[in-house]
């Protein structure tokens, strides 16, 4: 396998079992992820939330099913964030897809499984073009998918989230009338789910950049201000573990852009 590159904050966060089980509440208020029993699994999130990915996805996949979840989140999070190479980061999309779909047969009832397969399956559209993956049907499952966790779990804030920046995009790249005609994509939609996912976490600084991101391409210049006061919520937001770091650091990124 390919090298991982390293997290470049590695040493900021140094969780472990038991802290993990104590601040577990606050570092899954995204995915709303059950709190694990087993200490194997607690390790693996361990290193997940220390930015050890690696480690994370190789403990979890160790684990069978009880470990994709966080063997999914950790490749998932490395491959948005700190993959160099684009074929990499495809293929690392694809294997997640591939895996938590075989997952959601086995697991109906995991809620996560649903998501991370739409994370997957989003962020795969991204790479091949957004247009090319909704000829491929790919949109279709996403929004199925997400639309799945969200009645399953209303409060889930990752999935409003990810819901709301399919809707943008799908707009984005076909226009209102197709994308509702088609695909069942709306602005109104698309820009409520944002609102109400940081009415569940009003700290996600991923959920800010991504809101941020849909203002941009749903109401254009009209709402730059707006935009970049988000991008600048979300680049002083206090991360508590690796990925909130990258989120925020992402922000940091968009205001200097």
């Amino acid at each position: 396998m390919t090298k991982w590159t390293k997290f470049p904050f590695a040493g900021d966060y140094n969780f472990d079992v038991e802290s993990v089980k104590q601040k577990w509440t606050r570092l899954h208020m995204g995915d709303l992820e059950p709190l694990p029993q087993e200490p194997q699994l607690l390790q693996a999130w361990a290193h997940f939330h220390n930015g050890e990915f690696y480690k994370s996805m190789t403990l979890g996949l160790d684990m069978g099913l009880a470990g994709l979840n966080v063997a999914n989140k950790a490749v998932c999070v490395y491959a948005t964030y700190l993959e160099k190479q684009e074929a990499t980061r495809q293929a690392l999309f694809a294997e997640v897809a591939e895996r938590a779909e075989a997952q959601i047969n086995d697991q109906p009832d995991n809620i996560n499984a649903y998501y991370l397969h739409a994370y997957a399956l989003g962020r795969y559209s991204q790479g091949i073009s957004v247009a090319k993956a909704l000829a491929q049907g790919l949109g279709t499952k996403i929004k199925t998918d997400l639309e799945h966790v969200i009645r399953e779990q209303p409060k889930h804030t990752d999935a409003h989230i990810a819901l709301g920046a399919f809707h943008a995009e799908v707009i984005d790249k076909v226009g209102e009338l197709i994308g509702a005609m088609a695909y069942g994509a709306h602005k109104h939609i698309g820009l409520t789910l944002f609102q109400q996912a940081l009415k569940f976490n009003m700290q996600s600084a991923i959920g800010m950049v991504e809101y941020a991101h849909a203002m941009l391409m749903l109401e254009g210049d009209t709402v730059v201000s707006e935009a970049t006061r988000l991008y600048k919520m979300a680049a002083h937001a206090q991360p508590i573990d690796a990925m909130e770091r990258l989120d925020v650091e992402l922000a940091k990124t968009e205001l200097e852009d």
